[in-house]
């Protein structure tokens, strides 16, 4: 677990400060954006919100182009673009140099590729505890970004937090150089033909996993929609006081990441979470849709938080298992354009819902939601039952190595050369390791 947390925590810290100077600024920027020249309410929302579409559109090409070129490189670009996205944010003096601020941030959309080379330096049965990881470094950045942006906003400014937004990443880039370790060199038997975008898309499971990605994002734009308002206009709760209700909600979230991740994959009930997950939501939206308790109110947002997060340790370690590893890159970049779209949609919808039937209105359509959700995630097969066998790699190993690509069962094989191993992924329902060893011995 040690050496795990070495390898991954320098890949978390990057993609955990990039996140932060998105956070930081969520909590003020709309009424900053609403008071430059040029804006008005429409593309004040747009300067909050603009980002996810730019990070929509980039992430699949990041995804592809760091299967090309390298995942270091491709990360490289990416911070590069943030970086100058950053301080035009800073400099602006108009909405529309705000909005192309925000949006170049946005095409620095590095964080398919940072999961895919976490995959790439974790083993297939560490890959749920390395997500964990990852996912509770960016959950601990999220509650600090919300405590201390409108802070120093008050204090120094909001141009401020762009300049320190841009300072962040680039202490990144320097994490990225002297502290990212370099992925192993991986040798597969695919022809250059097989790996296209539309390949990631054959898979039936990793489909599921992708609409999966935009109802998870979808169902947090409309909670980050609702509880402050509902926190501030039902509750009388001034903005000051809102960690009342976040802090515990994030603690408890970060919390069950643990436990569903050792579930998840240790003992290969995935589905089991992830339909757990969804019942957590369904009741934290009734709660908070319903109750007219602020204590009650206070459980529903916690409930949420554990539900969301339960996902967080499985979702890219999931469509991780069910890529090949030629297309890991690309599937993840597909998985995390579905997120940013389910953002969107979120955000849109979440929005028109409440504006016509309030918060109830807005609980019954995610309790529908996640009925679909719900029969959505039964039709898929469990990723616990792909298994994965190490084989010494060798001289005579590779000859049979060849030979693999066709034999029933074998999901993906590839040779680690870095590790000098043979790793062969098969699903457990279809053949043992015992079978796939003989081929060798023989």
């Amino acid at each position: 677990m040690k050496q795990l947390a070495k390898k991954v925590m320098p890949l978390s810290l990057i993609i955990a400060l990039r996140f932060f100077g998105l956070f930081i600024v969520l909590s003020v920027l709309s009424q900053y954006a609403l008071g430059l020249e040029y804006s008005n309410a429409t593309l004040a929302g747009l300067a909050v919100g603009g980002y996810a579409v730019t990070q929509a559109v980039l992430q699949t090409p990041f995804g592809v182009l760091s299967d090309k070129i390298g995942r270091k490189k491709t990360i490289l670009i990416g911070l590069l673009i943030f970086i100058t996205g950053s301080v035009v944010c800073a400099v602006s003096n108009n909405i529309y140099t705000l909005l192309l601020g925000r949006f170049l941030q946005g095409a620095g959309a590095i964080g398919s590729v940072i999961t895919a080379m976490i995959a790439d330096l974790s083993k297939e049965e560490e890959r749920a505890h390395a997500m964990a990881i990852m996912g509770m470094v960016i959950a601990m950045t999220f509650a600090v970004a919300m405590i201390a942006g409108p802070l120093m906003a008050g204090y120094l400014g909001v141009p401020s937090l762009f300049w320190l937004t841009g300072g962040l990443a680039a202490t990144a880039l320097l994490i990225l150089f002297t502290k990212v370790p370099e992925p192993p060199k991986i040798v597969h038997s695919y022809e250059e033909g097989e790996a296209k975008i539309k390949d990631v898309f054959k898979d039936k499971d990793l489909v599921r996993m992708y609409i999966t990605f935009l109802f998870h994002s979808s169902t947090m734009t409309m909670a980050f929609f609702i509880i402050p308002i509902l926190l501030r206009h039902k509750f009388g709760v001034d903005p000051t006081g809102f960690w009342k209700v976040y802090l515990p909600a994030v603690i408890f979230g970060v919390l069950a990441m643990g436990p569903a991740a050792v579930f998840g994959e240790k003992y290969s009930k995935g589905k089991e979470i992830f339909l757990l997950s969804i019942f957590f939501i369904m009741a934290s939206f009734a709660l908070m849709g319903f109750s007219h308790s602020f204590l009650l109110f206070g459980v529903g947002a916690t409930f949420f938080f554990i539900g969301f997060n339960m996902f967080e340790p499985l979702l890219q370690s999931f469509v991780a298992k069910f890529a090949k590893v030629h297309q890991k890159g690309t599937a993840l970049g597909v998985a995390n354009t579905f997120s940013y779209i389910g953002i969107f949609l979120g955000g849109l919808f979440g929005g028109f819902i409440y504006g016509h039937y309030k918060e109830q209105g807005l609980a019954i359509f995610v309790f529908a939601l996640s009925l679909v959700w719900i029969w959505w995630i039964v039709g898929m097969r469990d990723p616990g039952h792909r298994q994965t066998l190490y084989i010494e790699l060798s001289d005579k190993n590779r000859e049979i190595f060849a030979k693999l690509k066709n034999i029933e069962g074998i999901a993906d094989h590839y040779i680690n050369e870095t590790e000098a191993l043979i790793v062969i992924k098969y699903d457990a329902h279809i053949t043992d390791e015992e079978k796939i060893k003989e081929l060798f011995e023989r």
